[in-house]
Formats: C-alpha cells, structure tokens, sequence
C-alpha cells in the first residue's frame, strides 16, 4: 500500500521474524510431528489399521512440509476444500502478484512474515483434515491441557481473589472499583506471557502468584491507556434514561490455558462490578499458534474449572457456565482469525465479522499476533501513532493489551524505543514489556 512501510520478513537475516522461519518454525513442526506419533497407539484402538495409515499420512505431510520450509521452496496453493481454502489461495496469488524478484512465486523467507507463519499453521490443519479419520487431531491439544495443569496454583490464587473480591464489590467506593479494574486489566496482560508459540512449544506455566507480582511488574508497561477504558466503562457515566443499558465488551482471545484463565477472571470481574452487562469472547476455529484458544479449548476450560476440588475454582467453573448457558458471556468463533489478511482488511473480507463487532462498547485485542494484524505487521516507526498504524480499522473503541513478543511497536514516546533497545536489544521478542494501548474517541 502506497505510504505504508515494508512488511516484516524472513529476508532480514538475523531479524526476529528470521529465526522463527529458520528455527522456531521447523521446531513446532517437529513437535505436531511427535505429537502424532505418540497417539499411534490410540489412533490404533479408536480406528484400526485406519488410524494407523492416517498418521502416517498426516507424519509424511507435515514433514514434506518442513522441507519445503527449510529449503525455502515456493509456497503452494491449498488443495484441500475447506470454508476458507478458495481465500486463502486467492491471498497466495495477491502476494505472488507483489513478488518480482523471486521468480513471482511467494517463497518462505521472502513473503510477509505474518502471511508465512499463518500459511504454516494453516498447512498444518491441511495435513490433518487430509488424514481420515484422525481428521479432527489438535496436534497441540496436549501442550495447551499440560500449560492450565502446570498453573494449577497461579489459577487457584486468581480464583480466590475474585471470589473473596466479590463478596465485597458493594461496599467499595469508585475510586476503589477503579483499583481492581486497573489489577484485573494487567492481570489479563501478564497472563500473556504464557505463549507456547514464542516457546516452540515448550512449557510455559505460569508458577507464581501474579497478584503478588503486579506491582514490580508496572515498571515494564510502555503504554499505559488504562485510564481511557476506565473512562468508557466506569459506573454512573449513563444518563439516568438509560442507566439499564446494555454495556457489551468483545475480548478477541490470544493463548487458551493460563491466559485464558486471566481472560475469563477479568470477564468475571466486569459483569460482577456491573462495569459490563455482556462479554463476547472470540477465538480460533482451528489450532492456531499453538496455543491459541479454540472452541474445545474454552469448554474444556470451564468444565476443568467447574469439576475442581479447589472450592473458589470450581466456584468459578459453575459461575462461567451459567453467564454463557444465560448469554451474558458468548463465544464466537469465524474463519477470519485464521485467515492471513490484517485487521484493515475485515470490512471487505469478513463485514459480517466488522459489523458484530461494531456493537461492542469496548474491544480488547489479546497478545501479540492481533497486534500484529492490528498494525499490518510492518516496520513502523516506534512513534507513529497507534490510530495511523490501524490504517482505517475501527469498528468501536478498541485496546491492544499485549506483552512484546515481536518485533513491532508503535505510538511510543521519542526516544523511548531506542532508549530501550541501548539497554536492552532484545526488549521487543521477550515478553517482558507490556502495553495498554487504546484507540477511540476520548
């Protein structure tokens, strides 16, 4: 697009988006690779000699993939028909159309990056739905289960918080409300660390209280724009006609497990203090990113949550389940979170999605890959603002509430970026920053 910098990419050797092509990529691959292996005994008991030759073929795909990858081979079409394999392949050919050099064909590490790793996670469910009837295996299922059981004791404590917390809500004054929105908000943001993606798939639990922890933490929150949402939501801000109004907050999910778990908690949180009537929660409808929350991964969430022997946990399993049997929480999921294309592009490719989320009073992005989307995934300046970057997204008031896991910031103070990048150069990737970081009318 004509004023809009480069995109991020493989071609920039020693780049973030570099390594995950050249390492972390073929080591996910890897890992789907073990994943089925391990269940062969099980394909076996479910589905005969069946299952046994469907992860064979599921193995022998997914490692042709990784060699295409690791030799930078060009990238093909989709051949499987799914809802979004005609889109997909039209997007192929658009990125193809902005290939000179390469001969025209979109090649691993000279394509966007942000297209590469979303073709590969959608070649990756290529290769499954192709291998019957094993067709419906989360090769990450496993890894995301072990991250909620490994945070066992962060969620139990979060859990305890908010069910003591509540007990209290009416007495608190707005002042004190606005202090636990605030603790909610950058627990949500925290949880974000645990990204399995930025892992290569290797465990990462969250072990610590997060609550006790919040204060040392503030000191890495570059942007901080939670007053704006405190603003938008606070109590009393109707007029006494429509007191009774319907407040509805859209959280675009990032990572099931421990974030999930945050997720939920400050969900929890806004209907309990009545700063929200409704939540809309969106997630993936295939694995994504590893980690990424699908449908599965939302009820089994709950219902881990609910059969809980920890009395507050399961509190809050049977509390989650009533708010979405009621529709005061609901979970959507749409083809165009696993599509390739960056948030600019949702009214056209997905308008049913935009207008949907044109009714939320408040939006909350998760983690890295919306941000992302978000602002195209290109080498922006660190200080261009936010609402530029958005290059025309803007469906209600939305926040990006991220820990920097790539590299790509905008709407930072001058100065701020280098500041950062002199005392630590790898302050972009490591998930140690965070941002609140708002956009909308003030």
């Amino acid at each position: 697009m004509a004023g809009q910098p480069a995109s991020l990419s493989g071609r920039d050797v020693g780049s973030f988006a570099y390594i995950t092509i050249k390492d972390r990529i073929p080591q996910i691959l890897t890992k789907a690779i073990d994943s089925l292996h391990r269940h062969k005994s099980k394909f076996f008991e479910k589905h005969g000699e069946k299952g046994l030759e469907a992860e064979k073929k599921a193995i022998s795909l997914l490692s042709k993939l990784r060699n295409e990858l690791q030799t930078d081979k060009p990238m093909i079409p989709l051949v499987e028909k799914f809802a979004d394999t005609d889109i997909w392949n039209q997007y192929l050919d658009y990125q193809q159309s902005l290939l000179g050099e390469t001969d025209g064909k979109a090649r691993w590490f000279f394509s966007p990056w942000l297209f590469v790793e979303c073709y590969m996670y959608r070649r990756i469910h290529e290769a499954i739905i192709q291998s019957p009837p094993i067709d419906d295996f989360d090769v990450f299922k496993e890894s995301k289960d072990q991250n909620f059981f490994e945070s066992q004791e962060s969620v139990i404590a979060l859990c305890t918080y908010l069910q003591e917390l509540i007990s209290t809500l009416e007495v608190l004054d707005e002042n004190q409300l606005k202090n636990e929105f605030f603790k909610f908000l950058q627990i949500s943001l925290w949880g974000n660390k645990c990204d399995l993606s930025l892992s290569g798939g290797e465990t990462s639990s969250q072990k610590t209280n997060i609550i006790t922890s919040l204060g040392e933490l503030q000191a890495f929150i570059l942007v901080n724009d939670m007053e704006h949402l405190w603003a938008l939501l606070r109590p009393g801000k109707e007029t006494e006609t429509d007191s009774a109004a319907a407040v509805r907050v859209a959280i675009v999910l990032d990572n099931s497990g421990f974030e999930l778990v945050t997720d939920l908690v400050l969900a929890h949180f806004l209907l309990s203090s009545r700063l929200a009537t409704e939540v809309h929660f969106y997630g993936k409808t295939i694995p994504w990113f590893v980690s990424d929350t699908t449908r599965r991964d939302f009820t089994w969430l709950v219902e881990q949550a609910k059969s809980s022997s920890d009395k507050y946990l399961s509190r809050c399993g049977l509390d989650w389940e009533s708010y979405l049997k009621v529709g005061k929480w609901v979970y959507h999921d749409h083809i165009f979170w696993t599509l390739p294309h960056e948030f600019c592009a949702m009214s056209q490719v997905a308008p049913d999605l935009y207008t949907e989320l044109q009714k939320a009073h408040l939006i909350l992005f998760k983690g890295d890959l919306n941000y992302r989307k978000l602002t195209g995934d290109r080498k922006w300046e660190f200080t261009v603002p936010f609402h530029q970057a958005l290059n025309g997204f803007h469906p209600a008031p939305l926040c990006s509430i991220r820990t920097l896991k790539a590299e790509i910031q905008v709407g930072l103070q001058p100065g701020q970026g280098e500041e950062l990048a002199a005392s630590e150069p790898s302050w972009l990737t490591t998930g140690k920053y965070g941002i609140f970081q708002f956009d909308g009318p003030l």
